[in-house]
């Protein structure tokens, strides 16, 4: 797999290295147009199919696609936008080597059809589908008949993943060429592509290497597990403190520990104030707990540079004192991540905050927890993925934006895009097992960026691994597994060690 996401231009410049390296552009819409019929074939047998073409070179995909498909048996029909003597260029050149016919765009085309290609418009499309075109995708996304979009479904924008004035078609199926878009990461342009494709239709991989790609999809590929030395020992590995909230709200904390310590760290403790040793105490044994009582004892405590990751937010109570309680963590040169309270707490003092921030931190906000300290950087922001590099940016520091399409960036504007992850995970107390997986790596020194991505990762799996059902207590226990099938997929790469 190829985790390089690619911007509509960059795709575009992808397609005039290979034009100038002896790959002409006809050969590419042909090679793109076989990856579609190949990728209906192997989910469909031969049926009435319908492609719909635009006036583009996505339309001339289309027509490929329709060519090869009677070829092979297939009953084809054909709607296109306009008429054929008004194409241009490659398209042209494909709609003259359809030898059926073709029917104006309309709803007529959906009669006795059992398949839809939308070949309308592709990943550039800047302005909202109207007229007749979005009165047909508006059909069609109430009909039963399941659709092939070519390269993105006609109305997402291809940087954004958004729907351009809520016009759009839903597809079951989206081929793709080189590599993804962000629209096919990022919701909820991911869930209007269905399964998608990612085809290779001949342009070399050496595209690449001008465009300087900085947005990925999470991947292993992206990063290197810290696995045990086989010489080594627990204090090599690192100790991840968790600070606990009140004695009332000590869950969260614990659920962070949990995670830290089995996901690899060395060594875990949860930083507890007093009145809730006795909870904490009764629930955790290879945890450690240090007391404290405010801000000063969480600094003594913290003096002692063994002490190398430290988690704080979970639980802790949206105040004053966890303002100081951060602002003792982000003292010491410990690696941090701040989650849920040690973020809303600064709502009103953000210049405060980011003033503590430095590179080795991680911002792990939810929507809401991101407008409070960047506030209406969402509302306009193009993309999710623009807000968080703008976020990362302002921070100087790794923010992590947790949803269905979890984001994060670097200040330097690296980005990953977490799509390895279920719905399961929205569910209480899973954001604080998320934190605790980034405390424990990075306790065992994985940089910040890196511990955030693999973190992601690992979370999604291990709520793949339980399965329905899933609350955050299991999360815990499902690394273990998770970490098995890491090694699986690393051990078929050919990159996890014999040893």
């Amino acid at each position: 797999m190829t985790a390089e996401i690619l911007t509509v231009a960059q795709c575009y410049e992808a397609d005039r290295f290979a034009a100038k390296h002896g790959i002409t552009t006809l050969t590419l819409m042909e090679n793109a147009g076989r990856a579609v019929a190949d990728a209906i074939e192997a989910r469909w047998a031969p049926l009435t199919v319908a492609v719909l073409c635009g006036p583009g070179n996505n339309g001339g995909d289309g027509f490929v696609v329709a060519r090869l498909l009677r070829e092979r048996g297939w009953d084809v029909r054909l709607a296109l936008i306009g008429r054929r003597d008004e194409l241009k260029g490659d398209a042209a050149v494909m709609a003259k080597r359809w030898s059926g016919s073709d029917e104006p765009l309309s709803s007529a085309i959906f009669d006795d059809v059992t398949l839809i290609v939308d070949a309308l418009f592709g990943a550039g499309l800047s302005r909202p589908l109207d007229g007749a075109v979005a009165d047909l995708a508006a059909l069609l996304n109430k009909s039963p008949i399941p659709v092939v979009a070519i390269d993105v479904p006609s109305g997402i924008a291809g940087d954004t993943g958004q729907p351009l004035d809520g016009k759009y078609i839903d597809a079951d199926l989206t081929v793709t060429f080189f590599r993804k878009k962000p629209a096919h990461v990022l919701m909820p342009g991911r869930y209007h592509c269905g399964e998608i494709v990612v085809a290779d239709i001949g342009i070399p991989d050496a595209a690449l290497n001008g465009l300087h790609p900085n947005l990925f999809e999470n991947d292993p590929s992206q990063w290197q597990f810290p696995w045990p030395d086989p010489l080594g020992h627990k204090y090599a590995r690192g100790h991840c403190v968790v600070v606990s909230g009140p004695s009332h709200a000590t869950g969260a904390a614990r659920l962070a520990a949990r995670a830290a310590l089995r996901v690899g760290a060395g060594l875990v403790s949860v930083a507890s104030p007093r009145e809730a040793v006795a909870a904490n105490a009764a629930h955790l044994t290879a945890i450690m707990i240090k007391p404290f009582s405010d801000s000063t004892g969480l600094s003594d405590l913290l003096k002692d540079e063994r002490l190398n990751s430290a988690v704080i937010g979970p639980g802790a109570g949206v105040s004053r004192a966890t303002q100081e309680l951060v602002g003792a963590v982000l003292a010491t040169k410990a690696s941090a991540v701040l989650d849920a309270d040690a973020l809303t707490s600064f709502k009103d003092d953000t210049k405060n905050l980011f003033m503590q921030l430095r590179g080795n931190c991680v911002l792990t906000p939810h929507d809401g927890e991101f407008e409070r300290i960047f506030p209406d950087l969402l509302k306009n922001s193009a993309s999710r993925l623009e807000a968080v590099r703008a976020a990362a940016a302002a921070a100087k520091c790794t923010v992590l934006l947790k949803g269905p399409d979890t984001t994060i960036a670097a200040p330097d504007g690296r980005a990953i895009v977490n799509s390895h992850a279920p719905a399961a995970l929205a569910t209480a107390g899973s954001g604080d097992v998320l934190s605790g997986l980034i405390g424990g790596l990075m306790a065992q020194g994985v940089d910040s960026f890196q511990a955030a991505a693999m973190a992601a990762w690992l979370h999604g799996e291990a709520a793949f691994q339980f399965g329905p059902g899933l609350i955050a207590e299991d999360l815990p226990e499902c690394i273990p597994d998770a970490l098995s099938a890491l090694k699986d997929e690393l051990y078929e790469r050919d990159s996890y060690p014999p040893r």
